[in-house]
């Protein structure tokens, strides 16, 4: 039986970028996102296939900076390329200043069916630390008019450990969001990455250090659940029916490809990523990619991924390890459940030293 793919865009294209991130984005021009536009349809062309596809996501950068006829235009040629499911699951990825209550109800009726906004916190001091240029009321009135608009399945980002963040500030945002029309949230403890100026700026030396991080992440953990939403994934969490289709392919390595700069694929029995220049996806009449691996999804790397999962792993695919795995759950840092292993919100916080115990 064929997999069912999804498909991954990368628009890189920002209006600043946030002094956090590293992810592969340029300043946003008109002409510019013209321009890719025409290459992301060149390149989905060009990669036409018979495998099918249930999932698409528009990540970046800010693809809500892409006009909603662009959206429209990119959906209809995936459509004539690929055999896509009547019930595919499409997620734009949205920053609330680039979103109006127009832009909403055109993205709609261009086939986006699924919004991911990046609120990040609902306290403004919060959200001025981490250089976000909207405000918590802001990021409401988004939620509030995606609804309105008829978004259905709504998710917003939220940050964790972020500059001077205490449990307090943490427990009303995310209780301001549960009263919100939202079915998902993804929250991420903030990683000060070399090279952004967070690093630059040494921020690490105000964030919380582990142990109060760890305790952040739980708090959150359990006051999600309370509210409604449980965790599937070490950072993602959902009302029943409601988790992420397409990030759920890269943890259970079903095949997916990745067009535009810096996007990574698993496709066609290879695993390879696309350099992070836009010049060069712009000039090439097919998008330059690099191997990364040409034996993808082994039984050691479906663990790896598998074990991100709340769901965990088939307890025989960890034969031999059955030690560890008493010990790990006597810890509370694993869990059984059946003829499955899983970790615990714990053990997620010490993933890498975990996979590192069962796996060598």
């Amino acid at each position: 039986m064929m997999d069912t793919a999804g498909l991954y865009i990368h628009v890189p294209f920002c209006v600043r970028k946030c002094p956090y991130c590293d992810f592969y984005s340029v300043l946003a021009q008109d002409e510019r996102i013209a321009v890719y536009t025409a290459a992301v349809c060149r390149n989905l062309r060009e990669y036409a296939s018979l495998t099918p596809i249930d999932s698409i996501y528009f990540g970046g950068g800010t693809p809500s900076l892409l006009l909603p006829e662009q959206v429209a235009e990119i959906l209809a040629v995936v459509a004539d390329a690929f055999p896509v499911s009547d019930d595919t699951e499409v997620t734009l990825e949205a920053n609330p200043v680039t979103l109006d209550t127009a832009d909403l109800g055109k993205l709609r009726k261009a086939g986006i069916n699924r919004l991911s906004i990046g609120v990040q916190s609902l306290d403004d001091a919060c959200l001025q630390q981490l250089g976000r240029l909207h405000t918590a009321q802001q990021a409401i009135q988004t939620v509030k008019d995606a609804a309105a608009a008829g978004f259905s399945n709504v998710s917003c980002d939220l940050m964790l450990a972020t500059p001077g963040q205490t449990s307090q500030v943490l427990k009303k945002t995310i209780r301001q969001l549960a009263e919100l029309p939202i079915q998902h949230v993804s929250a991420y403890l903030l990683k000060v990455e070399p090279g952004t100026p967070f690093a630059a700026a040494h921020v690490e030396t105000n964030c919380p250090d582990f142990d109060t991080a760890a305790e952040l992440y739980l708090q959150a953990v359990e006051q999600l659940a309370t509210a409604g939403f449980l965790q599937y994934e070490i950072s993602n969490f959902a009302k029943p029916g409601f988790e992420s289709r397409h990030n759920c392919k890269y943890w259970r390595c079903v095949p997916y490809l990745g067009i535009g700069p810096s996007a990574h694929s698993c496709w066609n029995g290879r695993r390879f990523f696309v350099p992070s220049s836009l010049a060069a996806f712009l000039d090439t009449p097919v998008q330059p990619t690099e191997l990364e691996d040409d034996d993808p999804c082994t039984r050691e790397e479906q663990i790896m991924l598998g074990l991100r999962l709340a769901e965990g792993v088939p307890a025989c695919w960890l034969s031999g390890r059955a030690q560890q795995i008493a010990r790990l759950i006597q810890a509370g840092y694993l869990r059984r459940q059946g003829e499955r292993i899983a970790m615990t919100p714990r053990g997620f916080l010490v993933s890498n030293a975990i996979l590192a115990e069962l796996l060598l």
